[in-house]
């Protein structure tokens, strides 16, 4: 398994462009525990808090889009660092201004989150070229990028609390944020990200939103994010519940660590069949995964079962990459991979506010019971639209690659 991934890491560029993007995104994966901290730091309400922070992932959820499309249509150089700068300008706004006044304070974190750059769209977009074409190269690629995903989500929080205990909340604001534009700079000059073109598209409002299959696989996605962001909540419930927030690390971590597993797994092998059967399967074992949550046993018992629940994440996430590509219409593929972050956000956002009231009218189980209702949703919607996605706008390995990239035409590039 490892070998396969050090192999890819080992091709030209790729290293760089995951770690690059990785580090990029740093300011985004951290930016609600970050904003939290600071704001409580300043004397401010949790309220205010978490509405800072909701403010924030609102605005990245709108920016994501527009911003992916922006990179279709004029390169990811032009558009990727520009972003990154703005974006990291209005942190360090928040962390000079402080939140005695809201208006500055709810402006700066508008814009920390419109502006951050679509690193993670564009990475995708980036794999084919440097990859070479090759179909299951590709796949694999992807499968790396869910679990370095994991990684990523894992370590942040961790940096966060190193940083506030090194400096201060505002330091860890800047520090950050210092880091992300320099993930960001690494990635736009590497000559992947500079050559890159997106392929020719249409002129349509919709732009990768008239793709139906697309469409069918971010209203999925947005109930697995649902599912994920409900646990986020119920976790902290269970732990109240047995009188130890450290609990809460653990389930966390668990989820997490399954997740890792799950898909280092699932990229050491190549899959057969539609991409789009296989979503449905591994959406149907996540959905299947969330049910025991409501069982709510020891902690001991509890983690194992988190664990479990994670195994089919990473792979899900990984399929959902390829299904993407597959349907995203012509010269869209950054925007239709940026929409599927926005989804999947907005989807977290509406289980973390969902898990909340689930549990003072019912119990922790019941908050549990809001994931396993949205992975049965999100496995739903894959069902009842399992025609639609059966129909592939394209099937391809590559999505906007230049010739110049991978040394081989375009028109060779196809896959099934």
């Amino acid at each position: 398994m490892a070998a396969g991934y050090a192999e890819l890491l080992r091709t030209r560029h790729a290293a760089r462009l995951l770690v690059g993007t990785l580090i990029g995104r740093l300011p985004n994966g951290t930016a609600a525990i970050a904003i939290v901290l600071f704001t409580r730091s300043e004397g401010g309400s949790y309220s205010l808090a978490g509405a800072l922070a909701a403010s924030y992932g609102l605005a990245n959820a709108i920016g994501q889009p527009l911003l992916g499309r922006a990179v279709d249509l004029y390169g990811q150089p032009r558009v990727q660092l520009p972003a990154a700068v703005v974006s990291a300008l209005g942190m360090v706004w928040l962390a000079l201004a402080g939140t005695g006044s809201a208006l500055p304070a709810y402006a700066a974190v508008v814009i920390a989150g419109l502006f951050t750059p679509p690193l993670e769209g564009g990475l995708r977009a980036l794999w084919p070229g440097v990859l070479g074409g090759r179909e299951e190269r590709v796949h694999a690629a992807y499968a790396m990028d869910a679990v370095a995903q994991e990684v990523m989500f894992t370590v942040g929080p961790l940096l966060v609390t190193l940083f506030v205990s090194l400096w201060s909340p505002a330091g860890a604001l800047l520090a950050l944020n210092a880091i992300g534009v320099l993930g960001a700079l690494s990635v736009v000059v590497s000559e992947p990200s500079r050559t890159w073109r997106s392929a020719p598209r249409e002129a349509h409002w919709l732009g990768a939103l008239r793709s139906k299959g697309l469409l069918a696989l971010l209203g999925a996605f947005f109930f697995v994010g649902m599912a994920l962001g409900s646990i986020a909540v119920a976790a902290v419930a269970y732990a109240d519940d047995h009188g130890n927030q450290a609990v809460y690390g653990w389930l966390m971590a668990s989820l997490g660590l399954g997740a890792l597993i799950g898909g280092v797994v699932y990229g050491a092998r190549q899959w057969a069949g539609a991409p789009e059967r296989r979503l449905r399967m591994l959406v149907a074992m996540l959905a299947l995964g969330y049910l025991p949550l409501m069982l709510t046993p020891g902690p001991v018992a509890m983690s194992v079962l988190a664990a479990l629940s994670g195994v089919f994440l990473a792979p899900a996430l990984a399929c959902a990459f390829i299904v993407v590509d597959r349907h995203a219409p012509a010269g869209t593929v950054t925007e239709a991979f940026s929409w599927l972050v926005t989804f999947f956000g907005v989807g977290a956002s509406i289980g973390t506010a969902a898990a909340g009231p689930a549990v003072e009218l019912g119990s922790t189980a019941t908050s549990f019971a809001v994931a396993s209702v949205a992975g049965v949703a999100a496995l739903g919607v894959l069902t009842a639209t399992q025609r639609v996605l059966a129909t592939a706008g394209r099937s391809r390995a590559v999505a906007g690659s230049p010739e110049g990239v991978s040394g081989v035409p375009s028109d060779r590039l196809v896959g099934n």
